[in-house]
């Protein structure tokens, strides 16, 4: 169990955590014919709508409410009902989907109340579903945003209806990717059970050609399948964070639910596979028995490479627990973990301490305990640069790399390829390395680089032990 302590630094150096208004919009984005709305000023929603923008390489539906230094001393009504119906003469979505900012905050408005009154006097917006949720930018981070956004969707579409057993709703966690979610569909799918997936980025954030332009989310979750959620005989949360939405679910409608902490690693799938055999009443399908097999021959051969490498990896809650526990199950040592928020996940990391800090102390902190791979998002290129080892991009935003949406790191293939890529990444690393090598040790690769007297001296007891196992 990790203890978690907080940086003391007066300012934050190098962010590492995305905000909870871009988390929240982040979740809307998995809602179909919806249009995410920033309460606040343009540049918060600027920002945001950038960075996401160079995530996914995708055009981006993101409006805002445009508030300026009178509206905000005067309270945001008028531009609530403005941007209400703007959006809703010009781009005519099932869902406006609004959450806070900062500002909104810092002033106090009454968002819910306002709603009410647009509500009264603009009956024209009858037929368009409206979701707001509070989130101040000044506490939490991306994936508080993103976990307070799926219960306020939860909260105002789902109502209990007549269960059926052949359907369950998976609630992903805001790591996941769309690619992700696929494999978990066709997973749940390939027990015979319907899998509703709030929300569901997979279908809108897939890096597709749509064939036509709407001006807002083009696909995910529909209102329809939202209040269908109430129908369903099970809830299956993937990350601490999805724990409060799943609650919601049981409160409204009563379902039953299991938060899965990571679906990256082999005995967590293990879980997922006998928990949707026990709810279809099916055997487990031959083909994830034999993907179960690769992926051990994957850890087999992986293990070379991770045993014994110090890792410094800084990213939100449930994915510093999904990539750090597989780095750790591969005999990896996690020698600097750096989140952004609080969580219970932290509980769960096998590593004896994670800092709530930015990544300059992820940096000072690897350089000091002399870490062999780097972990966190497209924000650490330049630590990487300047420590010399390799960095693993996961998280949000990674912008300089394509084919994020595409990316899997869970089930037994992604977890594969999850291992696949560390591993490859880390024998780049091994001095002189011609393929067929045997691999060196990280104690012997650090000799390579320090002395070449010492190098020579470990490369022929790794060249002496080869030819002593072949014997």
């Amino acid at each position: 169990m990790a203890s978690v302590v907080e940086s003391r630094k007066a300012c934050t150096v190098n962010p590492l955590k995305m905000s909870q208004p871009l988390g929240a919009s982040f979740a809307f984005m998995g809602l179909d014919a919806c249009m995410p709305v920033m309460h606040g000023s343009q540049g918060c929603t600027s920002f945001g709508l950038v960075l996401l923008v160079r995530h996914f390489k995708e055009a981006i539906p993101l409006q805002t409410t445009a508030m300026n230094e009178v509206t905000t001393i005067l309270g945001g009504y008028e531009n609530i009902e403005g941007a209400l119906m703007n959006i809703h003469k010009r781009n005519a979505p099932k869902i406006i989907a609004i959450c806070s900012t900062g500002l909104t905050e810092t002033k106090g408005d009454d968002v819910q109340g306002y709603l009410v009154a647009v509500r009264k006097r603009k009956p024209e917006l009858a037929d368009t579903e409206i979701v707001y949720v509070s989130t101040p930018d000044y506490v939490g981070a991306f994936e508080d945003g993103y976990k307070h956004a799926v219960t306020g969707i939860v909260n105002a579409l789902v109502k209990p209806l007549p269960v059926r057993q052949d359907q369950v709703t998976l609630l992903p966690g805001s790591h996941l990717s769309p690619g992700d979610i696929d494999e978990l569909r066709e997973i749940v799918e390939s027990f015979g059970l319907a899998a509703i997936v709030l929300p569901d980025i997979s279908g809108s954030l897939d890096g597709h050609i749509a064939p036509d332009w709407r001006g807002t989310t083009l696909g995910g979750t529909t209102v329809e399948q939202i209040r269908a959620a109430g129908a369903s005989a099970f809830t299956i949360g993937v990350g601490e964070q999805t724990r409060e939405g799943a609650m919601a679910l049981q409160a409204i409608a009563g379902t039953p639910f299991e938060v899965f902490e990571r679906l990256t690693g082999l005995e967590v799938n293990d879980r997922l596979l006998q928990r949707l055999a026990q709810l279809s009443g099916r055997p487990v399908p031959a083909k994830y028995r034999r993907q179960r097999s690769q992926l051990l021959d994957a850890m087999l051969d992986g293990h070379f490479y991770t045993g014994g490498i110090k890792v410094a990896i800084g990213a939100e809650p449930d994915l510093l627990l999904a990539v750090g526990s597989l780095l750790h199950e591969m005999g990896a040592e996690l020698r600097v973990c750096v989140s952004t928020t609080q969580s219970p996940a932290h509980a769960l990391l096998p590593a004896e301490q994670v800092v709530i800090g930015d990544l300059e102390d992820m940096e000072r902190a690897a350089a000091a305990a002399g870490c062999d791979l780097l972990v966190t998002h497209s924000h650490g290129r330049q630590m990487a640069e300047r420590l010399n080892k390799p960095l693993l991009r996961v998280g949000f935003p990674v912008f300089d790399r394509i084919g994020n949406a595409h990316r899997r790191c869970v089930g037994y293939r992604g977890t594969m390829n999850l291992i696949f890529e560390v591993a490859n990444m880390l024998i780049e690393q091994i001095p002189h390395h011609h393929p067929g090598d045997w691999p060196l040790t990280p104690e012997a690769q650090r000799a390579v680089a320090a002395a070449p007297a010492a190098a020579a001296a470990a490369i022929a007891a790794t060249e002496h032990a080869t030819a002593a196992a072949s014997a």
